[in-house]
């Protein structure tokens, strides 16, 4: 595709498949400068010039949600994290080369204060795209291409990745992807009710406040170290 795009060519590995795009944060992992017992991960990060320990835990049965998810895509990570921290740490949770590339905030649209996933971006045809993403502001503009999901901190008995394996293995069957996730929204009225809200920049009324914003750790998204 053209340089505008973000994704190079489509590789003849992944030729014919749809394109899945997975969220980092809340979606795969959890991450904390406060010390964590059961820390999967211990990531060095530089901010300001001083280095910070970020604690990193793996959501419930992510090993097995990433090895299925690269046999039946193409899968790009997309995070509005800064690549600093996210590099490493994708370095090593995907130790299988899932992800054939990776894109950082840089990648994003900050629109109505909220980083953007703009898949129309991709150079992928939307229809045969897929956004997996706690965040419906993430996805606002393109929320029929969208999988939500609950964000996810450290409930250890969580098995969200694990139960959507079965959809997806359907969707990767599907001719596009709008009618099978037309129905999954449907589903779960708490995702359709978040990408309103944070559209439309209503007050939620109710609904969770990690759903419409970007839910890193604060440090990551400011650059400061005050979390």
């Amino acid at each position: 595709p053209p340089a505008k795009y973000l994704l190079p060519e489509v590789t003849v590995l992944d030729y014919g498949k749809k394109c899945v795009v997975i969220d980092l944060d809340e979606t795969l992992v959890h991450s904390s400068f406060k010390p964590i017992s059961n820390a999967d991960f211990i990531v060095p990060v530089e901010i300001d010039g001083t280095i910070h320990q970020v604690y990193v835990l793996k959501r419930p049965h992510v090993d097995e949600f990433l090895q299925r998810m690269g046999q039946l895509f193409e899968c790009v990570l997309f995070t509005a994290s800064l690549a600093k921290y996210a590099d490493p740490v994708a370095d090593l949770l995907d130790r299988w080369g899932v992800f054939r590339a990776r894109l950082f905030r840089e990648s994003c649209v900050f629109h109505r204060g909220n980083y953007v996933k703009d898949l129309s971006r991709l150079g992928r045809e939307l229809s045969k795209v897929i956004i997996v993403d706690n965040s419906p502001a993430s996805y606002i503009f393109h929320p029929e291409n969208a999988v939500p999901v609950q964000s996810w901190f450290d409930d250890m008995t969580d098995t969200e990745l694990l139960d959507l394996i079965p959809f997806f293995e359907g969707l990767s069957q599907e001719d596009d992807v709008y009618s099978m996730l037309h129905r999954l929204c449907t589903g779960y009225p708490w995702s359709c009710l978040g990408i309103f809200f944070a559209a439309t920049a209503l007050p939620p009324n109710g609904i969770d406040q990690r759903l419409l914003h970007c839910s890193l750790p604060l440090c990551l998204r400011s650059e400061s170290a005050h979390c």
